[in-house]
């Protein structure tokens, strides 16, 4: 286990669960980060945001329990087949981590429509690409296109055994074809075909609808006590 200097951040506004206070133990800025050392803090339970890396730190509540998917056993139930079959002329292209305007034009109609209120969807093209992007991380864009035309974009950070789906956007427009679904099914897709291990998708709040429909990917292992171990659900 790496050891690291922390900074607890004053409390705040939960955005998942109503009526809690938040907290969040960030990394100094200070410390070196590099993809290897992110990875191992990424089993750590801990997650990026644009540069900054943090985990929850809360003073009361434990719901946000960060999750992974093995993806050598993974096994798609039949609703996550149908997406897959849905999806077989749908193309993912992968792209460096920069600055394009139609990404971001579709992104903000995505926040707009999503997640109207919550501030992102006030977002500058500054605030977007340093969101979502990282100066001392391997970070892709996988653009995903429907009959020729942009649909949606993965964010993803790339490290020698794992992923870690920082987050997907999609035109709001298409939300009947599923593709947050199928773009966490192309990640483990490709994360088998190399031979890797995991797909890291942040944290799992079992009373939060927007978070909980992780445990939809089966095995899903959760953190708990700093051990890893597969989800029982019911």
């Amino acid at each position: 286990m790496i050891s690291i200097p922390l900074l607890a951040s004053p409390d705040y506004e939960c955005s998942y669960l109503p009526e809690q206070l938040a907290r969040s133990a960030f990394i100094n800025p200070y410390f070196a980060l590099t993809p290897i050392v992110y990875e191992q803090l990424l089993k750590q339970g801990y997650r990026r945001s644009g540069d900054e890396v943090y985990k929850p730190y809360c003073r009361q509540c434990h719901a946000c329990i960060p999750c992974r998917i093995p993806v050598r056993q993974f096994k798609p139930n039949r609703g996550q087949q149908r997406c897959w079959k849905k999806h077989a002329n749908t193309t993912v292209v992968i792209k460096p981590p920069v600055f394009e305007q139609a990404h971001y034009d579709l992104y903000m109609r995505y926040q707009k429509t999503r997640h109207s209120g919550g501030g992102m969807e006030q977002s500058s093209p500054e605030d977007y690409i340093n969101f979502l992007s990282s100066r001392w991380c391997t970070t892709c864009f996988a653009e995903i296109s429907v009959d020729n035309q942009l649909a949606g974009v993965a964010i993803i950070d790339q490290f020698p055994r794992s992923w870690s789906a920082v987050y997907t956007f999609f035109d709001p427009e298409l939300e009947h074809l599923s593709l947050g679904i199928y773009a966490v099914l192309w990640q483990i897709q490709q994360l088998k075909q190399h031979r890797l291990d995991y797909l890291y998708l942040g944290y799992w709040i079992k009373e939060c609808r927007k978070m909980a429909y992780k445990d939809n990917y089966q095995p899903l292992e959760i953190l708990e006590n700093n051990q890893w171990r597969v989800l029982e659900r019911g």
